[in-house]
């Protein structure tokens, strides 16, 4: 979920400073992950943690990220930027699923199904994070037990309630803060593996194949269902690629944040072959006594900033799915003057947060939420490769074999994690992929209804003809004034404009019929907006144009069109939107009665013109329709 877009681009760090910012924004989920991904494994494999099972895991751990990350996302997915941006609806663009056209339908709802994945998984992660942290307490003193969930809520509300004030300066601290936990767990890992170097033997992949053939039933997908913890955050290196770049993500991936991961993993494990199961957590015991409470400290500071992450990658892709048009126009701020991905969606927060702290306080632990998390990014990683593999055969026009024979090694790995966390469903896994559903099914609806509306306004071809004579000939009135009417269909004559001149029998001097699209590319080149034709005189069409990752500006992007006479005056300009009112038409075959009451509801509470596209509340006017859907 990339947190960037804007008229321009976005000011990018670069060099070291890119790569430090990189650490606290791209890898704060997979950066975290020690904290319950060997707790879980622990759990679900039952039995004694013996020196053959260790081995088996930590190989299995270290060619997962290898595989997964180091080569899927950091080589492969990572190319498939459309104009430097990614994340799921980027890749759908890129690969032509924007609708529902017959040749691009399959692509179109697997990319909707990732995107509504990435918000279900939106809502465990901070809540499996901060709860793991926190639980480090446990370690010192169980006396302090029944207040780690309270505490986790605590600090999810203040997470929450700070959104509004935008992340910018205290983003600036993030890389730090993720460097020394990446420092520090590479030390603590490195620690145990000096006092028994014959983990390493792990990284010979034959334990890890072996595992897997001994452990074939349901024992081996719990653990495999475990391992794939360790992943969970990856779809981030893609996401944010537009803010860093290709090359800051894959240099700190490589040459900090691997090898503190196989440091740590290789360190956990080392302490569960020696101890079993009397380690309760691994990763906090690992550490020395009197180290265990400034680590809680930095695991809590490490578990906020993942957090951030999902948070503000929840706002981005709300605006692309928004500008796009799969999900209604909601109110967005800018909290940054001089970094244009900081942005504030209010309804997203508040609903992400009641979504979180009802998942925190009915699950209570890190262990428990540990059966709900890996569903939906399993899921969402299977769809990425599916969509990887149209890149490759339509975009990169790669050989049929080589796109099979690659994309088939990624399938692989992605279909058997898939199966595994399947087995998660029932403890907690039905969490995410409902909130998936739900969300699929909105954006579906909200595409289909807004869709519905605009095939049913069509102005009929005489009465078009009919108006502009009257125009012509005077039967029609001018009025003094400057007047944009904000239309949604492509006619020189609207049946908005035609509504509006029936009903107060004029029209002014000066007629702009202004429609506004959302391009399926990051950015729009400058001018964005031009006039299509002079329908009449002083009656221009203009369209404005925007990419999915900017912030509309009507009013600048007027200023750039060229074509209108010159006393045309702007500044005071006043600009006519609808306020529609939908209900259902008996028998309509685009959407049953429930739908149509979704749509309407959906409609109703959408943002008006004034919010999204950066209009002076004293220049607007809505007028109200009813529409039949």
């Amino acid at each position: 979920m990339s947190h960037v877009g804007g008229p321009g681009r976005a000011r990018a760090p670069s060099g070291a400073l890119a790569r430090l910012s990189a650490l606290g924004i791209v890898f704060g989920d997979l950066g975290t992950s020690p904290l319950y991904t060997l707790q879980t494994v622990v759990q679900a494999a039952g039995g004694p943690f013996t020196p053959e099972l260790g081995l088996g895991v930590l190989s299995l751990i270290i060619w997962t990220l290898i595989v997964t990350i180091s080569v899927k996302y950091c080589v492969f997915v990572m190319r498939a930027d459309n104009q430097g941006e990614g994340g799921v609806f980027a890749l759908m663009s890129l690969v032509g699923a924007d609708g529902f056209s017959s040749g691009a339908r399959l692509l179109t709802v697997m990319g909707l199904l990732g995107a509504a994945l990435i918000y279900g998984d939106g809502v465990i992660t901070p809540a499996i994070s901060v709860l793991s942290a926190v639980e480090g307490v446990n370690v010192v003193t169980r006396s302090l037990q029944p207040f780690v969930m309270p505490f986790a809520v605590a600090i999810l509300i203040v997470l929450f309630g700070t959104q509004r004030f935008g992340t910018e300066k205290i983003g600036r601290a993030f890389g730090p803060v993720m460097l020394l936990w990446f420092v520090v767990i590479a030390l603590l890992g490195l620690r145990e593996i000096l006092l028994h170097p014959a983990v390493l033997e792990a990284i010979d992949p034959r334990h890890a194949i072996r595992f897997m053939l001994r452990h074939s039933g349901v024992a081996g997908l719990l653990v495999l269902g475990g391992v794939f913890l360790c992943i969970t955050g990856g779809e981030a290196l893609y996401a944010d690629m537009g803010h860093f770049g290709k090359s800051p993500i894959r240099h700190s991936w490589y040459w900090i944040v691997l090898p503190a991961l196989l440091l740590n993993y290789a360190g956990q494990t080392s302490l569960l072959v020696e101890k079993g199961h009397d380690v309760a957590n691994p990763f906090f015991e690992l550490a020395p006594h009197w180290a265990i409470w400034p680590l809680v400290v930095l695991a809590t500071l490490a578990t906020i900033i993942a957090s951030q992450a999902i948070v503000t990658g929840s706002f981005s892709m709300t605006r692309q799915a928004t500008q796009l048009g799969w999900l209604p126009g909601m109110t967005i701020r800018q909290t940054s003057d001089e970094i244009y991905g900081q942005i504030y969606v209010p309804a997203v927060n508040w609903l992400m947060m009641i979504a979180t702290l009802g998942t925190t306080i009915a699950f209570g632990s890190s262990d428990r939420l540990a059966g709900a998390y890996g569903t939906a990014v399993s899921t969402t990683m299977l769809l990425t490769t599916l969509l990887l593999f149209e890149a490759m055969r339509n975009t990169w026009h790669w050989p049929t074999a080589v796109a099979l024979l690659v994309g088939g090694i990624f399938l692989g790995v992605d279909v058997s994690f898939f199966t595994a966390n399947l087995l998660k469903i029932a403890d907690g896994g039905w969490l995410p992929l409902g909130i998936a559903l739900v969300l699929f099914l909105i954006m579906l609806t909200w595409r289909t209804g807004v869709e519905g509306i605009r095939n049913s306004l069509p102005l009929p071809r005489d009465a078009a003809d009919q108006f502009l004579r009257d125009v012509r000939n005077g039967v029609i009135p001018r009025v003094s004034g400057t007047t944009v009417f904000l239309t949604r269909g492509r006619q020189k004559v609207s049946r908005f404009i035609f509504d509006y001149a029936r009903f107060t029998g004029s029209l002014p001097r000066n007629v702009i019929a202004l429609s506004v699209t959302f391009e399926s590319i990051p950015r729009v080149p400058k001018p964005r907006c031009h006039v299509v034709e002079q329908v009449e005189d002083r009656f221009w069409h203009l369209a404005a144009r925007f990419g999915f990752f900017e912030i509309p500006d009507l009013r600048r992007a007027l200023s750039e069109a060229r074509g209108l006479t010159a006393d045309v005056n702007l500044e005071e300009v006043t600009f006519i939107g609808t306020r529609d009112l939908v209900i259902y038409k008996k028998g309509s075959p685009l959407l049953k009665r429930w739908r149509v009451g979704l749509f309407a509801f959906l409609y109703r509470n959408a943002a008006r013109a004034i919010d999204r596209f950066s209009l002076p509340p004293k220049q607007v006017i809505e007028i109200a329709r009813e529409i039949e859907l």
